[in-house]
């Protein structure tokens, strides 16, 4: 039975779009959701709930009372209880946890077993007009009970962390392909288009948080400017709501309705005043206005001053802000252009689905212990220390905390969130298929890179010549691309060669060179210098030509990075991509091509096991502890402790970190400068969703990877059965397409409609026939998958880096040190993690006896 979350809020369900319906509506795809509301009076009535349904498993329920009492007043419990309690009977809940947006539901969980207790703190309840005296003392209640705290920002996070073991900062996020219909100024609305500009607008709710003088300020100061407010009023009486003719109140409108507002505006504005009141807030609509790619200009609210004060507009007074708006009205492009740049890269950074996932994530691993809640309501707020320092402290157990560790000998210790080791290399068993978490693969050529890969595996290895493929054109042609022409239809092929041609010596053109005949082709001389390439498509151009570029690598990898090829870099190509010479791209469209190219032409892989097979090679020639099923929640450089789930405490000497960058830095919290938390922000990644199918027919394809330019879903193919005979069950065939995404580029569709068009895929491309079935399919989700390099991903790395390296913390690995790391990279990258930690501790070791020298002279 699907797991439900029943959750207890303060907002009603059609209020102002927000955190609670963003976040629900995608629980709700892995989970039935109860939204119980706050009370409404409806007199002289029994008791009864208001049902409806606004999204797909999304059950909203208002309770309508003879009580006038608002909230979750001590009066309405009365007879809120009996109604919760027939709610969960009637509809035969027995699996389920509970969710609170406000502290003051508490009491109506005194009567329920969930299996889970979730504080979602969004905003500072206490610090509201009107808030009821209870709420700090039942805030300090649910924060003993419950399992996990999410907050919706980092000063709220600040400000709870020291209150429970498990606090993790959930900022709010956006729906950046909602806000960006935005930038179609065509979609303006029609209510604001007779309005003259410029039009400097708002969007949200209006109370007492809201700077009401600086809007009338603004209006009064510069007549000219029409102020847009779009929004509901609450708990302020509207009569003192500021009025001057340039001022325009459109109230609440509906969240699909918000674009075509924000199109019309020419400078956004967050107007909160500084207060109590907003003392912790973190504005939805900052990044809302990002993704609209519109100047914005705010008051210094905390949370939107301290990560976006390089691209939103900080006015700390009121004349500060006014100034900043016509700052903003008079941006030249190139100052536009750099901000735009600044909120692309914020919001490549974070999305909806993205903190969905990883609260979902951790509401699963509470799930996974096995109903604790009974004991976590009377365990410490504080965390157990471990006795001692540990010499070395190992993060994350994929291949290169593995490396690490075992380079480290006895005295590491290395922990794994998940139950067992290998990170993103582990495999799963299903229905005798094996599938990985992503196409491994073993190559290298690097000899100590071998012999690890015989001391971990001794004779459980199968090596094969690769055969990687590309369907385009209607054909399969040979990977590369480049390389392997033959079989395209003439005119591509033409294209191609001709374009090569071009980019290496010069445009063929019939006008006559410098002591030639006009009339015959020619090739004219470069007239551009040759500089290197500045940018991933320039390089595309100029060393593969117009046409490999127009008829593979260009579509193949904006479908495969989803954002513009210009925003990368090209020193992570360097041994990936194969370059062939033009005399091997001409003999490769004349005559098929017979032997495979690139650094991975033979691989090797597990015979039995799949990749995890080499993973768990490692844990007999470990000499130092394993703790699995131990996620970290904190890391403090000062103290020199890790916290993981649960409150276990660990001191080390040294630290090797292999989390993502981001990931990290959010954890140590505010012990990191703004400097870093601003270079982990701007840190650019790519997701993977892997669409595992078991085919219930045997060698369905001799082939072990597809590359698809062309189809609607997936990039790529990883033919796992053909990685080893022993992947696939008697009968049976299994096949894993990877489907990237990011926020600028969000899944078409998730679950089982996404399962059904990669199926389509296959059928389009001739892998599946008509009548083949599919035995078993599963995703498999990858939220850190590539490195994006964009243009200033050196530097925020050094940044980091430079900054956790002087605190004894090494980040390795493919996402510690944020390289497109193979796994045989990663092998290499622990072993030198870990001689980085060796030897920071011999010398740190050597340090401390002269220090004692000096302070006993002092």
């Amino acid at each position: 039975m699907t797991q439900t979350l029943i959750v207890f809020s303060h907002l009603r369900w059609n209020f102002v779009y927000q955190r609670p319906q963003h976040l629900l509506t995608r629980m709700a795809r892995s989970r039935q959701v109860i939204f119980f509301e706050e009370p409404v009076f409806s007199e002289k009535v029994e008791p009864f709930l208001e049902e409806s349904v606004p999204e797909p498993n999304v059950t909203v329920c208002r309770p309508h009372t003879p009580s006038s009492k608002s909230g979750y007043h001590d009066e309405q419990l009365t007879y809120l209880a009996p109604l919760l309690k027939k709610l969960i009977r009637d509809k035969g809940l027995t699996d389920y946890s509970v969710w609170f947006y406000t502290p003051m539901a508490l009491p109506l969980a005194q009567n329920l077993s969930p299996q889970a207790i979730v504080y979602d703190c969004m905003d500072e309840l206490s610090a509201f007009k009107g808030a009821p005296r209870q709420v700090v003392q039942r805030e300090s209640a649910l924060l003993k009970v419950a399992d996990v705290v999410f907050t919706g920002g980092p000063s709220l996070y600040r400000a709870k962390r020291d209150h429970h073991p498990e606090v993790h900062c959930f900022p709010s996020s956006v729906d950046a392909g909602h806000f960006s219909r935005a930038k179609d100024m065509t979609l303006e609305h029609e209510a604001q288009k007779g309005l003259p500009r410029p039009r400097l607008g708002y969007f949200g709710v209006i109370d007492e948080r809201l700077d009401l003088n600086l809007i009338d300020a603004m209006a009064a100061a510069h007549p000219e400017w029409q102020i847009v407010m779009v929004g509901p009023v609450v708990k302020i009486d509207p009569a003192t709501l500021p009025r001057h003719p340039n001022i325009h109140y459109f109230g609440q409108r509906e969240y699909a309705d918000l674009p075509s507002f924000l199109s019309g505006w020419d400078v956004c504005l967050i107007p909160f005043a500084i207060n109590e009141s907003t003392r912790f807030i973190s504005p939805t609509k900052t990044l809302e206005y990002m993704a609209a790619e519109k100047p914005v200009v705010s008051t210094p609210i905390t949370d939107v001053a301290e990560p976006y004060g390089d691209i939103v507009f900080i006015g700390h007074s009121h004349d500060a802000f006014i100034s900043f708006c016509r700052d903003a009205l008079a941006l030249s492009q190139a100052q536009y252009d750099q901000r735009i740049a600044g909120m692309r890269k914020v919001l490549a950074s974070t999305s909806w689905d993205a903190t969905a996932r990883g609260m979902n994530e951790l509401l699963d691993r509470v799930l996974e212990e096995g109903g604790k809640v009974s004991e976590k309501r009377v365990r410490a707020e504080v965390s157990q220390r471990v006795p001692g320092k540990l010499p070395h402290l190992v993060v994350g157990a994929g291949p290169t905390g593995l490396s690490a560790a075992y380079h480290l000998g006895e005295n590491a210790l290395l922990i794994e969130q998940h139950g067992k080791v290998g990170g993103w290399c582990r495999s799963i068993e299903e229905k005798g298929f094996t599938f990985d978490y992503a196409g491994h693969i073993m190559f290298s050529n690097d000899p100590y890179v071998h012999r690890m890969y015989e001391m971990l595996l001794g004779e459980n290895v199968h090596w094969q010549e690769r055969e990687a493929w590309i369907h385009s054109k209607g054909v399969y042609t040979r990977y590369p691309f480049q390389g392997a022409l033959y079989g395209l239809p003439p005119e591509v092929i033409k294209e191609c060669i001709v374009g090569a041609i071009e980019s290496r010596y010069g445009k063929i053109g019939k006008e006559a060179p410098p002591g030639g005949e006009a009339g015959d082709h020619h090739i004219l001389p470069l007239t551009h210098r040759r500089e290197e390439p500045k940018n991933f498509e320039e390089f595309i151009y100029r060393v593969w030509g117009a046409g490999i570029a127009k008829h593979f690598a260009i579509p193949y990898n904006r479908k495969l990075w989803g954002l513009p090829l210009t925003e990368m870099e090209t020193s992570w190509l360097g041994g990936r991509v194969p370059l062939p010479d033009l005399d091997e791209m001409i003999e490769g469209a004349l005559h098929p091509v017979p032997k495979p190219m690139g650094p991975n032409a033979r691989f090797g892989y597990p015979l039995h096991g799949g990749f995890q097979s080499l993973m768990d090679g490692f844990l007999p020639h470990l000499q130092g502890r394993v703790k699995t099923g131990s996620p970290v929640i904190k890391v403090s450089p000062r103290l020199k402790t890790v916290t993981v789930r649960g409150g276990t405490e660990y001191c080390y000497e040294t630290l090797i970190s292999t989390m993502p960058l981001p990931e990290l830095i959010r954890m140590i919290g505010d012990e990191a400068p703004p400097k870093v938390h601003l270079a982990a922000a701007k840190l650019r990644y790519l997701s993977i969703r892997n669409v595992n199918l078991g085919i219930a027919r045997p060698d369905v394809t001799e082939k072990h990877w597809i590359y698809l330019p062309e189809t609607p879903v997936s990039h790529r193919i990883f033919v796992q059965g053909n990685a080893s005979p022993h992947c696939n069950p008697p009968g049976g065939f299994g096949l894993t397409l990877e489907i990237s995404y990011s926020d600028l580029k969000p899944l078409p569709c998730e679950g089982e409609e996404l399962i059904k068009r990669c199926i389509g895929d296959m059928r389009k491309i001739g892998m599946l026939r008509p009548r083949d079935k599919v035995i078993t399919a599963n995703e498999l989700d990858m939220p850190y998958a590539y490195v994006i390099y964009d243009h200033t991903r050196s530097e925020n790395v050094a940044v980091i880096r430079s900054w956790l390296e002087e605190h004894g913390i090494f980040p390795s690995g493919r996402y510690g040190e944020w390289e497109y790391y193979n796994s045989d990279h990663a092998l290499l990258a622990g072993r030198k993690a870990a001689e980085k930690a060796l030897q920071y501790a011999a010398d740190t070791a050597s340090e401390k006896p002269e220090r004692r020298r000096v302070q006993r002279r002092t």
